[in-house]
């Protein structure tokens, strides 16, 4: 089944754009990607998704966690992360070809509400989880990628497909963990809720009982929860937040290293640049520098 589902990724790509390229689609936020060469990890946001896998092999990073993910799985992402991500396994012969979807809450909701009976509730864990797709889901995501290419028809068609895709994903063996995402009672919930709000406010200094009480919970069992989702401290998040969006600031608006470090919250230049040079490896105007020429495909 796989193959039939890079069969329908190939097709698109060679008539949208090519390899070593994101392919546009009709559908706003969805593109795939195709890349004849191993790509090294690169950090950046990435949103609550569905990063799917037809051909090729791609790693995340969240802090300790790692996954690899190969050609017929795809990485679920339920809240917003930090991470690095990479293509592993590619070549001219058999280049990579992914895609990623953003979940749509509020459909996903709809269909869990018309399931006769709710996913089995699944002890906290981390935000993110590779699921093997079945052949469901495969035929699913090829008809879709077929839709694709037929723009007029994406209106009528794209909910339908999307709305089966999550049925499957509900009733899979993961199903739990996706209907986390939206039950208002779960931990996973509460603490998107958090992070939402951190992700507004996140220039100041945050204290831990503000995104608490954003949450409903305690600080400590706040704090406890927070880090099992997201494998980092409120406090870690919110510098890599900082730190990602100066790299888009200075790599997509050519702002210099100065402007940057002030328009996310630090106050002294110099510290902005030890903490940037120790999460990204290289001093900020440096690396800016070097990224971009390559600023379109890097989907900061």
């Amino acid at each position: 089944m796989t193959s039939d589902l890079a069969k329908a990724f190939s097709s698109y790509v060679a008539a949208h754009g090519g390899p070593d390229a994101l392919s546009v689609t009709p559908v706003e936020n969805l593109f795939l990607m195709c890349s004849t060469k191993t790509r090294l990890p690169f950090r950046k946001m990435y949103r609550p998704s569905l990063c799917i896998v037809a051909q090729g092999a791609k790693r995340i990073e969240v802090a300790e966690t790692v996954l690899d993910y190969p050609a017929g799985t795809a990485l679920a992402i339920s809240v917003e992360l930090p991470g690095y991500g990479g293509v592993t396994q590619a070549s001219s012969e058999a280049p990579f070809l992914g895609m990623t979807i953003e979940f749509d809450m509020n459909m996903i909701r709809a269909v869990l509400d018309k399931l006769p009976a709710p996913p089995p509730a699944t002890p906290d864990g981390s935000g993110l989880f590779v699921e093997r797709l079945s052949d469901a889901q495969q035929d699913c995501i090829a008809r879709l990628v077929r839709l694709l290419g037929m723009p007029e028809a994406v209106p009528v068609l794209y909910p339908a497909i999307m709305q089966e895709l999550y049925y499957w994903l509900l009733v899979g063996p993961n199903g739990g963990e996706i209907a986390k995402m939206v039950r208002s009672e779960s931990h996973t919930q509460r603490i998107a809720d958090a992070i939402f709000h951190l992700r507004r406010v996140f220039r100041r200094s945050v204290r831990i009982e503000e995104l608490a009480d954003v949450a409903c919970m305690s600080p400590s069992s706040f704090h406890q929860h927070f880090k099992t989702l997201t494998s980092m401290t409120p406090l870690q998040y919110q510098k890599q937040l900082r730190l990602i969006e100066a790299r888009r600031l200075m790599v997509m608006e050519a702002a210099n290293v100065t402007r940057a470090a002030f328009e996310v919250g630090y106050e002294s230049p110099s510290q902005f640049s030890r903490e940037y040079s120790r999460l990204f490896g290289s001093p900020p105007k440096q690396d800016a520098m070097t990224l971009r020429p390559h600023r379109t495909q890097l989907g900061l």
